[in-house]
């Protein structure tokens, strides 16, 4: 064991984290609803649901169904609109001892600025962190995180109004996510999170219906990690800006891989559901890994994968 305990400081697009774990958005509320279960000293951030202009009410039950190494859901956005988390939430969330970044989406564009703008003007926040994984209503349903034009439009847009560092939340459902990443630090976004859930079905066989509500829903979990850090290792070679990874963490050792794949920090999501004090576990556990592993600062770790090629033993004589 080391005399002195791990650096465990990073530092993410000009916001300094005592550590780089931060709870997912959709996954842990506004944060205040977890202030007596979590102990916010030990975690990095947290990024609060999804906030839109108006409120939603979100989709019909059910909505929320596990699955083989994971879960799947079709909220549908559920929030109680900017305005209302501005007046009745923030003035606690804000108090919390980490740092707190507000999710916001729309279904315009005009839609995602005038978020930005009614938040521009509270204190409190560390920084946007854009959801690019919604229909957009006037372009006839096409999500702004699946086509690069639309999405350096949003991005854009949105960068013009912020007043504090702008980050761009990925739809993995491409064909080329380092395509994507480039179109908004194109744009000018300050970092990127990777990856949103993956789009999926499950099949109630003796009813021969969905078991969702909305027919689809995102898939996250232990299931995606594969997936997710492939895309955060190709995200994070194609952009010069940081990336907050996400998808399937439940352990030290999992924040350990999104780091090296590229990743400054990372996003605890699923792992909530299944014990609410997941992040927090994390998080502290991130340190004895760092003292059983001889590392003496987190942030070294950072894209230091060794993509050296394995070589297999030789073949024993006969």
């Amino acid at each position: 064991m080391r005399e002195h305990a791990p650096d465990l400081r990073v530092s993410f697009c000009g916001i300094e984290l005592r550590n780089p774990v931060l709870a997912a958005s959709g996954t842990f509320g506004y944060g205040v609803e977890f202030e007596e279960i979590v102990d916010m000293r030990h975690i990095g951030g947290f990024v609060t649901k999804g906030l839109s202009r108006a409120p939603m009410a979100g989709n019909a039950a059910p909505r929320l169904i596990e699955t083989s190494a994971g879960m799947m859901n079709a909220v549908g956005l559920q929030n109680m609109g900017v305005t209302a988390f501005v007046e009745q939430k923030l003035p606690a969330a804000r108090r919390l001892h980490c740092a707190l970044v507000t999710n916001v989406f729309g279904a315009t564009i005009d839609d995602y600025c005038a978020v930005i703008q009614t938040l521009n003007a509270a204190e409190g926040i560390a920084a946007y962190e854009l959801n690019a994984s919604c229909p957009n209503t006037q372009h006839g349903g096409m999500v702004f995180g699946t086509d690069a034009d639309l999405l350096r439009e949003l991005v854009c847009a949105a960068k013009a109004v912020a007043r504090r560092p702008l980050i761009v939340k990925l739809s993995p459902n491409v064909t080329s996510i380092a395509t994507m990443a480039r179109a908004a630090a194109d744009a000018g976004a300050d970092a990127i999170s990777a990856v949103n859930t993956f789009v999926g079905l499950s099949i109630d066989a003796s009813t021969r219906r969905s078991r969702l509500s909305n027919f689809t829903g995102g898939l996250s979990g232990p299931a995606i990690k594969p997936l997710a850090l492939r895309m955060v290792y190709e995200v994070s070679r194609a952009v010069s800006i940081p990336v907050l990874g996400m998808g399937g963490i439940t352990s030290p050792e999992d924040v350990v891989e999104f780091l090296l794949a590229g990743a400054t920090a990372v996003q605890v999501g699923t792992a909530s559901y299944a014990d609410p004090r997941a992040v927090e576990h994390i998080a502290r556990g991130l340190s004895e890994w760092c003292q059983q592993h001889n590392v003496s600062r987190i942030a070294e770790l950072t894209g230091a994968l060794d993509r050296t090629e394995s070589k297999s033993p030789p073949p024993a004589k006969a």
